[in-house]
């Protein structure tokens, strides 16, 4: 009894030596990652100021000297501000319309190629990989870089910054749609394919029901981010508001009240939508959970 007590006291004293160890090894390596992520970060730096002719540091103390510029002259021309948000509200539109369409094109579009690329749903599981591929090159590809091949192409206008947006919009529903069809419950499909259902009367009826909530939450949540893509975008003549901005910018001094004006017609929107959006997307994953 004595030796079987004492061979447990040593196997358990063995674990414990083991787990320190172990934990000293994670607490090395943890550390060391830290110590190289910091190091990584300085070098960066140090470059980026460099390259940016050393004066990243000398003009850090100005950094609040435009916004103070801006609101300052925004401020004495207060009595504009309404004739210039209502001039500006067309633009605005504009560039609702670009995000609107964008994901609505992009969630149609990567919600077929998510059910192409679902391992247990496609019907051509060869083609899994090559349309995963492409999505991550949508994914992958900027949509400023996209809207400048475009304009080059097509000229400046809302076309190519909807087109660039909706690219990249397909990329990324189409990844997140197809991790939400993965996990869809089977039983339905089987049902379907007992009674004789084909792959698109199965889709339609046994998945889509099931992660329509799910994909509409992902979809509103793209269309806030795709807002303020769109206004990004105007700065390389894509129109909307983006555009707008950046003319008012680029006059400097004499148009800060107008780029105030597009600020504030920004700042209220893009919170209004990611407002009723959250309160939507709430709605829908509730609904769906119940």
């Amino acid at each position: 009894m004595t030796d079987i007590t004492a061979s447990s006291a040593a196997r358990q004293a063995d674990v414990t030596t083991l787990y320190l160890s172990e934990m000293r090894l994670r607490r090395l390596y943890s550390g060391a990652g830290v110590l190289i992520f910091v190091l990584l970060l300085v070098a960066g730096f140090l470059t980026a100021n460099d390259r940016n002719a050393g004066g990243f540091l000398n003009g850090l103390p100005h950094i609040f000297d435009f916004p103070a510029d801006v609101m300052s002259e925004a401020w004495e021309k207060a009595y504009d501000l309404p004739a210039l948000l209502w001039q500006y509200f067309p633009s605005l539109i504009e560039t609702i319309n670009i995000a609107g369409a964008a994901t609505l094109i992009g969630a149609l579009i990567g919600g077929m190629l998510s059910l192409l690329v679902t391992r247990g749903l496609a019907p051509a599981p060869w083609a899994i990989w090559p349309i995963r591929r492409v999505l991550d090159i949508f994914r992958a590809v900027p949509e400023i870089v996209i809207a400048l091949i475009l304009i080059f192409i097509l000229g400046g206008g809302p076309i190519p910054a909807m087109i660039a947006i909706a690219v990249h919009t397909t990329g990324a529903l189409g990844k997140l749609f197809s991790e939400v069809a993965e996990n869809a419950p089977q039983g339905p499909l089987e049902g379907l394919r007992s009674v004789g259902a084909g792959w698109t009367q199965r889709m339609l009826f046994g998945i889509v029901p099931q992660v329509a909530p799910n994909w509409l939450s992902y979809a509103l949540l793209r269309f806030e981010i795709n807002i303020r893509a769109s206004a990004i975008l105007g700065f390389v003549g894509a129109g909307g508001l983006g555009y707008d901005l950046r003319n008012a910018m680029s006059w400097g001094p004499g148009k800060f009240d107008e780029a105030a004006a597009i600020f504030i017609l920004l700042f209220v929107t893009i919170v209004t939508v990611d407002q009723l959006g959250g309160s939507l997307r709430n709605r829908l994953t509730k609904g769906a959970k119940a």
